[in-house]
C-alpha cells in the first residue's frame, strides 16, 4: 500500500465553498471554454515537397519541433501557495510584467518531470480513482464551484525556433492537458484551454524572439471544465499527450473537412472537401498505386467510379494530398456509405455487427499517456481477438489512434469529452439540462467532431456519456445532425437519451441475454447497439456466448462494446522487488475518495497480458463458424460471418482426436463460402475404438494464425478402468478415527469431521495429512460476486461441512465409509469412500438441497499435495481457465500444466484456474477419473488466500504481489461451480441455468487411482 500524506486530502472529503468574486478567473468561469486557442480543427502538419508529404511521418516533418521530454516542474498542493505573479490571473488581476513573471519563477524550487506523463504518477500529489462522484466534491457538488485548495503544476521549457522557419507562422500544439491550462511564452500570456482530450493550438508567433525562448504552462488540477470530465478512470493531471511546435508559411489559418461517401447504388464514390482560411489551395486524391483519381481542377467535389470501399474488414484507403501556398499535407480518405434503414444500421449496404470494446487511454507506467507504438501494440492485439470496433470512452483519442484505425480497420464509436455523472441524471440537477452550460457542451462536441470526423474509421458519433439528458444534448444533437445529414450521414448517439429522439440508435448499457432476445423480437424502432456490456471486471465475461447467440440471430441487434479493454492498474514495485498494480485507495491518506479496483475491468491486464476471458471474446467474435446438425455423420457447414470478404486469404483444416490425441488431420481447400454465406462439407470419420472419446476440431487460419475454431464431441468414451482388486485389507476402529490397513495401503477417516486424513499407497503419501481430503463449498469470490453480494448472501457455505457422522463397513477386499454432513438451510451431503484393497478409492457424493433458494458457490472436495507435485496432465477443457458460463472458447483436449502456471494474476486476486468437463486428471502420483465429467482447480494458492478477510471478517482488497506460490498444491475436485457472471459487476448474477442452487439435488462420483496401480506396477 502506497501512502502519501499530503495537504491535498483536506479538500477531498468536503464540498468546495470558496467565496467567488463577480469577475472570475478563467479556470473558475463556466462561461469560458478556451481563449486564443484554436480547437475546432484537423490536426495536420505541412511539408515543403509533395514527395516528403507522401513518405515522411508526421513527427519527421521539417515543420514539426518535438517538445516532449524532460521539463522543469514545480508542484503546489494549492494554488494559494503559488508566487503572487503566478497566482494572479491576468483576466482578474491584470497582466504581470515579464520581470514579475521571471521573479516569481526565481522563487520556485524547480524539479524535473517527463512530458507527457501525469504528475501524480511522477511523485506529485495524489492519484485518485472514483467512478461517478467528483473527486473534488464527492458529495453534493455545486457547479461551478472549485476548491480554493486546487493543486497546480508549473511546467517550464526552453526552446529555440529552427532558423529555417524564418518569418513563418509558429504554433504551439498541446494535444491534451488536464485541466485548466494557462500558456505563457516569454513571460506573456498566450492563451488558455480546459478541454483535456482535444488539440489546443496557439499562434505564438508574436510572442517569440530570436534565440532562446521560454514556454511556461500553469495547469490547475481542476477547473469549471472538470464538471464535464467525471469519467470512470484515474483522476490524474498534467500534460497527457504530445506537445510540439509547428510552422506554416503564411497567416492563412487553413483548415479542412472531408466527406467520402457513395451514391445510393454504392458504385460511385462521392468526394468533397470543405476548407477554411486563405491561401492558394489545390488537391490531388491518389490511389494506393499513386495514380490520381481526382483533382481540384473539377472543384472541391468529385465522383470516383467504382472506388475501393473502406470497411473494418477491408480498410481500403486513398491518400488526399493538399497543397496550400506551395506547401503540402496529407490525409486518409476512405469511401463508405452509412444509412439507417428502418431499424438496421447499414455500412455499405450491409447490417454489420460491432464486435467492440471500450478503450481508455492507459499505460501502466505513464498513466494516461500512450505513444503511437503503445496504441499500435494494443490495436494489433485487439485484431488477434477478433475485435473490429472501438468506443473511445469517454473522450476522443489522439491523432495516431485514428490513423491506425483507418489503416488496420476498426469501426470507431467516437465520443465527445463529456461526462457529468457526479451530478446524477435528474433534470433539475444534470448539467445537460442547464442552458448556462450549453457553450461548454457544444465546445467539446465540436472539438471532437472537427478534429476527428474526417477519418474514415469514424463510424458512430457520440455526444458523451452518463451526463443526463436535456436541452443541451437536444441542441448539440441538432448541430451534429445538420453537419451529417448532407455529409457522411453517420448516426449520432447518446446513451442517456435512452429512447428519446436525440439518439439515432438505442445504445443502452449492461443488458442480459434475455434482454437481447426481447429486443431482437420486439424492437422495431432503432438499431440496438449497447455502448457498454459484459463488464470485464476481474474473472468475468460469463454468458457472453448467450448474448451473442441472440446478436447473431437478429439483424437489428448489431453488437456491442465490452467494458472495457484494459485494466487501469498502475505499476509499482514492493519492498521485495515484486511488481504489482495499484488501484483506487492505494494513494493518499485515509479519507481519500476511492472506487477501489472498479477501474480494473479490462479483458487484458495493465501489461496487455490477456485475461483468460479474452479467449471467450475471441471465440464469440470470430468471423467463421462451423455448425452441424449431426456431427457423428461427418456432415458440417462453414458460415462466413464477414460481410465484405471471401475466404481467399483463409484456409480451413480439421483434426480428428481420440482421447485428446490427434489421429487424423487435413485441409479442406475447397470450402470457401462467400461473405454471409454457408457451405456444406463432409469429413470422413474413422472412429475405430469406441472406448475412446472422439472429437473433431476445426480451425480457420490466415498467415499461420488461427482466427476461428470450433469443436464437436463425436462420441463419449469409457472412463479409465480401475484395475482388478487383489489382496486383503482390514478396518481398524480407533478412538478418533478409522484406519484401513493393507499390505501397501493406509487410509484414515476422522470420525468427527469425516475428513480423509491419510491416504498412503505403495510407500507414497498422496495427500497432506495435516490438511486431508474434505468437502468444499467455497471459492475466492470474483469481483462480480462481491458486486452482487454473493459472499454475504451465501456466507453460511464458507465453512460448511466441518462436522459429520461417519460409519464404516468392511469386507476382505474393500471398506465402505459413509460420511453424512448436515449443511445450512436443511441441506445435506452424504459422501461415500469405497476403499479397495489395491489402493484405489471410489468417491461418490449425494447432495440434497435445502429450503433456501440461494446460489451455492461450488460443490466438491479439496485436498493438498506437496508443492513438488504441482505438474499435472488432464483431459478436459483448456488450456485457459474456464467455467460453466465461460467455456465455449475452451476446447476439450489433452493438456499439461503446473499449479504455478494455472494461477492468473488478476489485479485483485480472486478465484482462478478452474477447468470444466474433465474426464480425467493425473497429478501427484494419482489419477482421478469420473464416470461423468468433473471440474477442478490445481493451484499453489489456497481458497482462503483468494478470499482475504480482516479480524472482523471484512473483505481485504489485495494486490497481485500478495499471491506467492505456497509450499503445497491445493487440489479442488468439483461436481460443479457457479458461473462467474459478467452482465455487470454491481448486481447482476450468473445465469440461473449456469448456477448451482442450494435447494436442488446433485450427485457426483469419481475414482482415485494411484499411478503405480494404474500402471500395474507391483
Amino acid at each position: 500500500m502506497i501512502l502519501s500524506f499530503l495537504p491535498l486530502v483536506a479538500v477531498l472529503a468536503t464540498n468546495p465553498a470558496p467565496s467567488l468574486s463577480p469577475s472570475l478567473p478563467w479556470w473558475r468561469d463556466m462561461s469560458v471554454t478556451s481563449l486564443n486557442a484554436q480547437t475546432r480543427r484537423v490536426e495536420s502538419i505541412w511539408y515543403p515537397t509533395e514527395e516528403e508529404a507522401l513518405s515522411t511521418p508526421f513527427e519527421k516533418s521539417p515543420n514539426y519541433l518535438d517538445l516532449n521530454g524532460i521539463w522543469d516542474f514545480a508542484y503546489f498542493d494549492s494554488q494559494e501557495m503559488l508566487p503572487d505573479a503566478l497566482r494572479n490571473c491576468p483576466e482578474i488581476d491584470g497582466i504581470m510584467s515579464v520581470q514579475e513573471i521571471t521573479e516569481a519563477q526565481n522563487q520556485i524550487k524547480w524539479g524535473d518531470i517527463t512530458v507527457p506523463g501525469n504528475w501524480e504518477h511522477q511523485g506529485h500529489g495524489v492519484a485518485i480513482y472514483v467512478n461517478h462522484p467528483y473527486e473534488f466534491a464527492p458529495e453534493n457538488p455545486q457547479p461551478p464551484l472549485i476548491p480554493d485548495q486546487t493543486p497546480v503544476g508549473i511546467y517550464r521549457r526552453k526552446f529555440q525556433v529552427p532558423e529555417s522557419w524564418g518569418s513563418r507562422e509558429i504554433y504551439l500544439n498541446i494535444c491534451g492537458a488536464k485541466s485548466g491550462v494557462y500558456v505563457y511564452v516569454n513571460g506573456q500570456v498566450a492563451g488558455y484551454s480546459e478541454d483535456s482530450k482535444d488539440l489546443a493550438r496557439y499562434d505564438i508567433t508574436s510572442f517569440l524572439k530570436p534565440g532562446e525562448n521560454e514556454l511556461l504552462l500553469k495547469i490547475y488540477r481542476w477547473s469549471s471544465g472538470s464538471y464535464l470530465e467525471c469519467q470512470d478512470f484515474w483522476r490524474i493531471s498534467g500534460i497527457e499527450r504530445d506537445v510540439y511546435l509547428s510552422s506554416e508559411s503564411t497567416e492563412r489559418d487553413f483548415n479542412f473537412s472531408i466527406t467520402a461517401t457513395l451514391d445510393d447504388r454504392l458504385t460511385t464514390g462521392l468526394f468533397s472537401i470543405k476548407t477554411e482560411g486563405s491561401g492558394d489551395f489545390s488537391y490531388k486524391l491518389l490511389d494506393k498505386d499513386g495514380s490520381v483519381v481526382a483533382t481540384s481542377a473539377s472543384g472541391k467535389s468529385a465522383r470516383i467510379p467504382n472506388p475501393r470501399l473502406w470497411t473494418a474488414e477491408t480498410p481500403e484507403l486513398y491518400t488526399l494530398l493538399i497543397k496550400v501556398d506551395g506547401e503540402y499535407t496529407r490525409f486518409n480518405v476512405g469511401f463508405r456509405h452509412f444509412e439507417i434503414a428502418k431499424n438496421i444500421f447499414l455500412v455499405n449496404g450491409k447490417p454489420v455487427k460491432f464486435k467492440g470494446v471500450n478503450m481508455h487511454e492507459h499505460n501502466e507506467f505513464t498513466g494516461h499517456y500512450n505513444t503511437r507504438e503503445d496504441i499500435l501494440r494494443q490495436l494489433l492485439l485487439m485484431k488477434e481477438f477478433n475485435i473490429n470496433a472501438i468506443r473511445t470512452c469517454h473522450y476522443p483519442q489522439p491523432r495516431a489512434f485514428y490513423e491506425l484505425c483507418d489503416s488496420l480497420g476498426f469501426y470507431v464509436y467516437d465520443e465527445a469529452n463529456i461526462e457529468s455523472h457526479g451530478m446524477g441524471y435528474n433534470l433539475d440537477r444534470t448539467l445537460g439540462n442547464k442552458k448556462e452550460w450549453y457553450a461548454k457542451h457544444l465546445d467539446r462536441v465540436m472539438n471532437m467532431y472537427c478534429r476527428t470526423a474526417s477519418y474514415p474509421c469514424v463510424t458512430i458519433l457520440s455526444l458523451g456519456n452518463e451526463a443526463g439528458n436535456g436541452v443541451n444534448f437536444y441542441n448539440v444533437y441538432k448541430v451534429l445532425k445538420q453537419f451529417e445529414t448532407f455529409g457522411q450521414n453517420r448516426p449520432v448517439c447518446y446513451e442517456r437519451a435512452i429512447r428519446e429522439w436525440n439518439t439515432d440508435m438505442f445504445v443502452p448499457q449492461y443488458p442480459s441475454a434475455t434482454w437481447f432476445h426481447k429486443m431482437g423480437e420486439t424492437d422495431k424502432d432503432k438499431p440496438v447497439v449497447p455502448s457498454e456490456y459484459s463488464h470485464a471486471m476481474g474473472n468475468s465475461n460469463g454468458s457472453l456466448d448467450l448474448q451473442w447467440d441472440e446478436i447473431y440471430a437478429y439483424e437489428n441487434l448489431q453488437g456491442g462494446f465490452i467494458w472495457d479493454w484494459i485494466d487501469q492498474g498502475l505499476a509499482e514495485t514492493d519492498s521485495k522487488g515484486r511488481k504489482y498494480w495499484t488501484y483506487g485507495g492505494d494513494y493518499g491518506p485515509e479519507g481519500t475518495p476511492s472506487g477501489q479496483n472498479f477501474l480494473c475491468n479490462g479483458i487484458v491486464n495493465p501489461d496487455l497480458n490477456p485475461h483468460p476471458g479474452a479467449w471467450e471474446v475471441k471465440h464469440v467474435y470470430q468471423d467463421f463458424k462451423v455448425s452441424s446438425q449431426d456431427p457423428a455423420s461427418g456432415l458440417f457447414s462453414l458460415m462466413n460471418r464477414f460481410y465484405f470478404k471471401d475466404m481467399s486469404a483463409y484456409e480451413l483444416r480439421y483434426e480428428l482426436t481420440a482421447d485428446g490425441k490427434v489421429v487424423a488431420e487435413g485441409n479442406l481447400p475447397d470450402v470457401k463460402p462467400q461473405a454471409q454465406q454457408s457451405q456444406d462439407f463432409s469429413v470422413q470419420l474413422a472412429m475405430d475404438d469406441p472406448s475412446k472419446t472422439w472429437c473433431i476440431n476445426f480451425y480457420v487460419s490466415t498467415d499461420g494464425s488461427d482466427v476461428a475454431y470450433d469443436q464437436f464431441i463425436l462420441h463419449e468414451g469409457d472412463p479409465i478402468a480401475i484395475p482388478e482388486v487383489s489382496g486383503r485389507i482390514k478396518l481398524i476402529d480407533r478412538k478418533d478415527s478409522y484406519l484401513v490397513k493393507g499390505s501397501r495401503l493406509r487410509f484414515s477417516v476422522d470420525k468427527a469431521t469425516g475428513a480423509v486424513t491419510r491416504y498412503r499407497s505403495r510407500g507414497k503419501e498422496l495427500i497432506q495429512k495435516d490438511f486431508g481430503l474434505k468437502p468444499n463449498f467455497w471459492r475466492g469470490p470474483v469481483d462480480n460476486d462481491w458486486g452482487n453480494k454473493f459472499p454475504v448472501r451465501a456466507a453460511q457455505w464458507k465453512d460448511a461441512g466441518s462436522s459429520a457422522t461417519v460409519s464404516a463397513e468392511a469386507t476382505e477386499e474393500k471398506v465402505l465409509f459413509t460420511v453424512a454432513y448436515e449443511l445450512p438451510d436443511s441441506a445435506s451431503l452424504t459422501l461415500s469412500y469405497e476403499v479397495l484393497s489395491n489402493g484405489a478409492v471410489k468417491v461418490s457424493g449425494d447432495f440434497k438441497g435445502g429450503v433456501k433458494h440461494i446460489e451455492l458457490p461450488r460443490l466438491g472436495l479439496r485436498t493438498r499435495l506437496p508443492a513438488s507435485r504441482e505438474q499435472f496432465t488432464y483431459f478436459g477443457r483448456g488450456p485457459q481457465e474456464n467455467y460453466i458460463d465461460r467455456k465455449s472458447g475452451a476446447m476439450l483436449g489433452l493438456y499439461q500444466s503446473t499449479a504455478t502456471q494455472e494461477y492468473y494474476p488478476y489485479v485483485r486476486p480472486q478465484e482462478s484456474g478452474h477447468h470444466t468437463d474433465c474426464r480425467w486428471l493425473s497429478i501427484g502420483g494419482m489419477t482421478i477419473t469420473g464416470g461423468v465429467p468433473f471440474e477442478f482447480n490445481a493451484l499453489r494458492v489456497s481458497v482462503e488466500q483468494l478470499d482475504p478477510r480482516d479480524e472482523a471478517g471484512e473483505r481485504i482488497y489485495g494486490h497481485a504481489n500478495d499471491i506467492t506460490p505456497q509450499n503445497f498444491t491445493e487440489l479442488c475436485l468439483d461436481c460443479g461451480m457457479t458461473g462467474v457472471g459478467g452482465y455487470d459487476s454491481w448486481g447482476a448474477r450468473p445465469e440461473p441455468s449456469r448456477t448451482l442452487w442450494a435447494d436442488q439435488d446433485y450427485s457426483f462420483s469419481f475414482a482415485i487411482i494411484p499411478d503405480k496401480i494404474l500402471d500395474n506396477q507391483e
